[in-house]
């Protein structure tokens, strides 16, 4: 096999991979597509007679130029007014999408827990995704990191303590029909501007908070309890607001998008646990809904 038929053999292969890795080390659909777009480049310009494994040289390079970009991207969200919330993203089974350019939804990409990755140390991050989920050996990331293996292993223990205090509930493994049938009910509130309907719906300790681009001070910290959250749902999102509220599978789990005169202006990823929504997840920011946008046009 000549080295076209390598490089084409690898895109055709391993593209998918590298895109599910990047995303979950970046929490940023468009910066994964970059990055990987970035490996693919420098590969064409590689001899690949001395590679043995080719896929493994491809996540080498996705790994280091990932960490790279959380480094630099750290610096940058200490400045940034509220949360910093990875991009949501929607896929449709109809949609006329590449199935290479499509990330693989499963429990590693819900949006919990990908909230938990933003607030890691790069490091830890990168150990972690690339240890936990998807199972290289510490050995391995080692060199990817620059670390010693049992720094790695260190990293990845904090790494999945932080994991388990905010995603290590049972909320991953509720019931999907469930999921929608409180998504629905949540939606049929919010369209009712019936705050007594959306209460119920609501965990006693839920958590809501919004990630508007660092536009609004307002949502510098997050609303905590059943009351303050339905009031601000109701505020924003209500029959008052002029949204309407359409149910969407968001990361693999059924969530809401908001519209505005017939466009996306929000996703709201809803979390639960025990039946119960526990994080009400709101991205507004414009530059974070490309995907999710690009996806509905498709569909």
């Amino acid at each position: 096999m000549d080295s076209n038929e390598r490089f084409t053999d690898a895109w055709t292969n391993h593209h998918r991979f590298l895109l599910d890795i990047a995303y979950r080390l970046l929490g940023s659909y468009s910066d994964a597509e970059d990055i990987v777009q970035e490996a693919y480049s420098r590969l064409l310009r590689t001899d690949l007679d001395p590679i043995e494994d080719v896929r493994a040289w491809l996540v080498v390079v996705v790994s280091r130029l990932s960490l790279d970009q959380l480094r630099s991207a750290r610096v940058k969200r200490e400045t940034y007014i509220g949360p910093w919330f990875p991009e949501p993203l929607l896929f449709a089974e109809d949609a006329a999408t590449d199935p290479a350019d499509v990330v693989t939804m499963d429990e590693s990409v819900r949006f919990a827990l990908l909230v938990v990755l933003e607030r890691m140390s790069p490091a830890e991050r990168v150990v972690f995704v690339l240890h936990d989920v998807f199972e290289f050996p510490f050995e391995k990331i080692a060199t990817m990191v620059g670390r010693t293996v049992a720094a790695c292993r260190q990293l990845a223990s904090r790494a999945r303590k932080r994991v388990a205090e905010e995603a290590g509930s049972p909320r991953f493994a509720i019931d999907p029909a469930e999921q929608r049938r409180v998504v629905d009910a949540f939606i049929a509130a919010c369209a009712d501007g019936e705050i007594e309907a959306l209460l119920p719906l609501l965990d006693p300790s839920v958590m809501g908070w919004a990630d508007t681009g660092g536009a609004l001070p307002l949502v510098s910290q997050p609303s905590l309890g059943r009351e303050t959250v339905a009031a601000r749902v109701m505020r924003f999102f209500g029959a008052g607001s002029g949204n309407q509220l359409v149910a969407h599978n968001i990361n693999g789990e059924p969530s809401v998008v908001a519209f505005f005169d017939g466009a996306v202006v929000s996703v709201l990823a809803l979390s639960m646990a025990g039946n119960l929504i526990s994080r009400v997840y709101v991205v507004s920011d414009q530059r974070k809904l490309a995907q999710v946008k690009r996806a509905l046009e498709q569909q």
